[in-house]
């Protein structure tokens, strides 16, 4: 149930990626609603934080709030390098579609950067910067706190069982 749920969020951040009318041009509102969104993966992850610590299963929770906060990220980042890319031509080293603004985001959030698409304007480079930044404290700092989650919850789990 967990995968399956996974599955179907993960599919349906994909699908509203591909729908979405980012056809609009960067600009200042832009990078506030990344900031914005930004700040929901996290309220996002810290929920589930919580509801790990609370499931009967708190390493399947685990599992499932990491298999849809990555895709939330990256799309996110994916989303704003389509938008600076079609704000600003010049920021990539080619045009941007919406698969090729994910597969950057990909590329730089795995670390493998293959090259064929790099950030060329500051604003790119900046925004490039930022996501490893993100990708870092996301593998680093959430595998730390989700391993803290399981833990407490099945401590709590222990608790709860009756003595015997």
């Amino acid at each position: 149930m967990v995968l399956a749920r996974a599955v179907l969020v993960t599919t349906g951040l994909v699908t509203a990626y591909y729908l979405l009318p980012l056809d609009a041009r960067a600009t200042g509102m832009t990078a506030v609603l990344l900031g914005l969104g930004l700040v929901g993966v996290a309220l996002f992850f810290g929920w589930e934080v919580w509801a790990i610590v609370r499931s009967p299963y708190p390493r399947l929770k685990a599992v499932e709030a990491l298999t849809i906060t990555l895709p939330l990220f990256l799309l996110l980042f994916a989303g704003a390098y389509y938008l600076l890319d079609r704000s600003d031509p010049r920021s990539f080293t080619e045009p941007l579609t919406r698969t090729d603004a994910l597969y950057f985001a990909m590329t730089t959030f795995t670390t493998v950067g293959y090259g064929d698409i790099t950030a060329r304007s500051q604003t790119g480079r900046v925004l490039t910067m930022l996501q490893m930044t993100g990708g870092l404290l996301l593998v680093g700092v959430a595998a730390r706190v989700l391993t803290g989650a399981i833990q407490a919850g099945l401590r709590q789990q222990h608790r709860d069982r009756p003595p015997g």
